[in-house]
């Protein structure tokens, strides 16, 4: 589990693809504290397990899965990735609750700069558009935003200087492909509101005597 508060950027050193997946290298420094093999690291927002560390960097293992629903794909020797250590039981939760676990990818279609701040607008697959609420919450390569607006599959998201200077998005372009984790919250409450769990005992009008709705 994650905050999407991103600790550190990582250079990714070498990713090497293989018949059944990859093998992955990231370049680190303070992310490597108390790191040991079988932790897990949020790269890009997506949860890795560390099998191999050095004083400067971890390697992991990437299965195809991953490969099939992420920008790992994407992954060049060089670039740059947004990296996060999982939560401790004293982390304070600055961001929200991230799973590491990918939805979907989406695409950098707006990048405007507003004296220091920054509107980014990014579009996504319309099957995960009904997760996206505005005011609601979403990682964007593991990054904790916040939805500004939302239009069919289509969001944008206002970034504070202090978030776009210290990740990946200050080197992000136009057309880029980025991972997408939606709030994990709305597909529990689908759930739990679907005519076929027969156990459901949330309901619109629980939602409403309390307050949800």
């Amino acid at each position: 589990m994650f905050t999407g508060i991103i600790e550190e950027t990582g250079i990714v050193k070498e990713f090497s693809r293989h018949s059944s997946g990859a093998k992955l290298k990231v370049e680190c420094h303070s992310i490597l504290n108390n790191t040991k093999n079988g932790d897990s690291i949020a790269v890009n927002g997506c949860c890795q397990t560390v099998i191999e560390t050095g004083s400067d960097y971890f390697l992991a293992d990437v299965s195809e899965e991953t490969l099939n629903i992420t920008n790992f794909k994407n992954l060049k020797n060089g670039v740059p990735v947004n990296l996060e250590r999982a939560l401790t039981p004293a982390s304070r939760i600055g961001g929200h609750i991230v799973q590491g676990h990918i939805d979907c990818t989406g695409k950098v279609l707006r990048i405007e700069k507003l004296t220091d701040f920054y509107n980014l607008t990014f579009e996504i697959p319309e099957s995960q558009a009904r997760y996206v609420v505005k005011k609601g919450s979403i990682a964007i390569n593991g990054i904790s935003l916040t939805v500004a607006e939302i239009n069919n599959n289509i969001f944008k998201t206002a970034i504070i200087p202090h978030t776009f200077n210290n990740t990946t998005l200050s080197s992000c372009k136009i057309g880029d492909i980025v991972n997408i984790e939606t709030d994990i919250l709305g597909r529990y409450i689908e759930k739990f509101l679907s005519p076929v769990n027969n156990n459901n005992t949330l309901n619109e009008d629980f939602l409403k005597e309390n307050g949800f709705i």
